[in-house]
């Protein structure tokens, strides 16, 4: 849908709702989880050993529509070399909360400022079990299209696309994903030809179903 300022702030309004009423969760998650996921999800684990960490998942509008911000990490020896994310990283002792480290990561990663975004609340938690991360979403808003500025010793890319592919069925697809040396078969989403699978695909198929529960 086409957008002016006062039907973003709506959306924007009604999203903040939303969050706060029982979220979908793992039922959503599930959806846009790998098979080697699904094959792990009933070994034990110990969360209270995971590394807590954050992503900001920043609604902005931009060309008359409402758009969201990925980050292509560049390719490194890490389990999550050349994998599209959002904006984020693990939490650190300055940062007072898990929204501090969202918004911290955010604005070291692609210039995102703190002080221009509106939290609106949080979606369910995500243990990734390759990095051992315990991930928070922190959903927010910005009132104008941020001012990009990529870290290229994080980011290798930033990818800006409007919300419209939550929702469409053509961009969600399945493949073999080559994962150090394993092929996992992968449900993910086709963005401008990006592969956006695992922990990201699974925040997105919870926030798609929250914007799908809104009035």
């Amino acid at each position: 849908m086409k957008i002016n300022r006062e039907n973003f702030e709506t959306f924007c309004q009604k999203i903040e709702r939303q969050l706060r009423l029982q979220l979908p969760g793992n039922e959503a998650h599930l959806k846009m989880a790998s098979r080697f996921r699904l094959d792990t999800l009933n070994r034990p684990r110990d969360l209270s050993k995971a590394l807590k960490s954050a992503v900001l998942v920043l609604f902005y509008p931009d060309e008359e529509k409402i758009k969201l911000c990925f980050i292509l990490r560049p390719d490194y020896n890490g389990v999550h070399s050349r994998q599209v994310a959002f904006p984020g990283g693990r939490w650190e002792e300055e940062d007072t909360d898990l929204t501090a480290t969202a918004l911290r990561e955010a604005a070291e990663e692609v210039n995102i400022q703190p002080d221009d975004v509106t939290v609106l609340g949080h979606l369910t938690d995500l243990y990734i079990p390759p990095s051992n991360y315990l991930v928070t979403p922190v959903v927010g808003y910005s009132k104008n299209k941020p001012e990009f500025h990529p870290d290229h010793l994080e980011v290798a890319e930033i990818i800006e696309t409007d919300l419209d592919f939550l929702f469409d069925p053509s961009r969600r697809k399945e493949k073999m994903i080559n994962v150090r040396g394993y092929d996992i078969d992968a449900p993910y989403f086709d963005v401008k030809g990006h592969v956006i699978w695992g922990a990201t695909a699974m925040i997105l198929s919870e926030l798609s179903e929250v914007i799908k529960s809104i009035d």
